[in-house]
């Protein structure tokens, strides 16, 4: 079994699911915005970036202790809001001690992708950065606002499109359940429309969970949030879904905070996957239970 904590870790570290395989490289530690309301990740930590000595011992010792994985993925919350000299750094260095890594993943916030120009996202591709991880919530304005994320859904567009023609995998997330009272239906409607103008590669659709020290605990607290029955996460998935169109790739709500698992080959299984939305909303299949459910 492999043992990630022989590298150098500060505080919890969190990855996409599809990146459990991968070595996790921590050269930035916490999340430069850190402000979205449902977010507990990265309370505890101050932004930073390590020093390259510390992340070149690192790779030294995946270098001995993973020498055939070839994944490797950048933590933290936005590591792609390093600056352009730390990546020329960084990804040249991941080539040296870890010639088998194919691709190279991270998280970005829209504000730190927009940041990046057409060239330096090249520039970024062409060394071996594979996937961004790109954490859009919600095409809808006031909830974009009413969660605090740092990009209107015109300037998440921008930024999706801009990795895409880079050559770079785009992977979305959106997350169910963080509308404003009586805007849920319209997120959904407004986040599939977005996604349908991002057309991204993957698409993990997650459902909130309140999480304790959270401003939308508070919120909830002061009656100014309320969250979703599972009835309510399901219309606005089926809303979202319905309004989806990708050219081709994966819709994914198969995350365990779901009350129905999805993963949708898009464009040809969304029929399905639409009939069987209506089927749970009409009570006729088993969902999840409260307490398998876990962010």
């Amino acid at each position: 079994m492999r043992n990630f904590e022989s590298l150098d870790y500060e505080g919890a570290i969190y990855r996409p699911p599809s990146e459990a395989r991968s070595i996790i490289l921590q050269a930035t530690v916490g999340c430069a915005h850190n402000r979205c309301s449902f977010c507990v990740s990265y309370k505890d930590k101050r932004f930073r970036i390590k020093s390259r000595a510390i992340v070149e011992a690192d790779l030294q010792k995946a270098a001995r202790l993973y020498p055939g994985v070839k994944r490797l993925f950048v933590a933290d919350g936005d590591a792609l809001i390093m600056p352009m000299a730390e990546w020329r750094w960084l990804l040249p260095a991941i080539r040296q001690y870890l010639p088998r890594v194919e691709r190279v993943g991270v998280y970005a916030t829209g504000l730190a992708t927009r940041k990046k120009s057409a060239e330096e996202l090249k520039w970024l591709h062409d060394n071996g950065l594979g996937i961004i991880y790109l954490g859009v919530e919600s095409g809808d304005p006031q909830t974009l606002a009413f969660v605090h994320k740092d990009s209107s859904a015109e300037q998440l567009i921008v930024a999706g499109r801009k990795v895409k023609a880079a050559g770079i995998e785009l992977s979305v997330t959106v997350l169910l359940g963080i509308a404003p009272e009586g805007r849920s239906l319209e997120h959904g409607r407004q986040t599939g429309r977005l996604l349908t103008a991002m057309d991204p590669n993957y698409v993990g659709a997650l459902s909130v969970i309140v999480c304790e020290g959270t401003e939308l605990e508070a919120k909830a607290n002061r009656g100014e949030f309320r969250a979703p029955t599972p009835m309510e996460l399901l219309g606005e998935l089926r809303e979202m879904l319905g309004h989806t169109e990708l050219t081709q790739g994966m819709f994914m709500a198969n995350h365990p905070s779901n009350y129905l698992p999805l993963k949708v080959e898009m464009p040809k299984g969304k029929a399905e996957a639409m009939a069987l939305l209506d089927a749970a909303l009409r009570g006729e299949v088993n969902l999840r239970p409260e307490s398998y459910r876990a962010l």
